[in-house]
């Protein structure tokens, strides 16, 4: 159910529900991330609750760093049907590696930090 208690979404509502902006969101389904959005009479846009399940996968995917090639693989992938269902773990394993190895490098990047806040409260003290 969308925020007014209906099972579809305005582009407005979803823009606030997924935090991506209309020109993402136009940008998504223009190159195939996003399936074909359904229409209502007046031929606005109207997104259902699967649309937004699977932009929050998207979010997740960019904010992790996947390039936009790779998500569109990964939609390909899933809407082609459960005999993909190898590939995409093994895509999202690879990437899954990647986000781990960022994440170590950020861990420490934030030692370095640390030690030079530490560094500094010494010469305050």
């Amino acid at each position: 159910m969308g925020p007014t208690g209906v099972s579809v979404y305005t582009p407005g509502q979803v823009v606030e529900e997924t935090g991506f902006s209309l020109d993402t969101l136009r940008y998504y389904e223009r190159i195939g991330l996003l399936e074909s959005i359904g229409r209502n009479a007046a031929g606005q846009r109207r997104f259902t609750q699967e649309d937004i399940g699977w932009l929050g996968m998207v979010r997740c995917l960019r904010d992790t760093g996947m390039p936009i090639a790779e998500m569109l693989r990964f939609a390909e992938m899933t809407r082609a049907g459960d005999h993909t269902v190898r590939d995409r773990i093994a895509l999202l394993e690879a990437h899954d590696r990647r986000v781990q190895e960022q994440v170590e490098n950020l861990r420490e990047k934030q030692v370095a930090i640390r030690n030079k806040i530490g560094y500094y409260r010494s010469v305050v003290d």
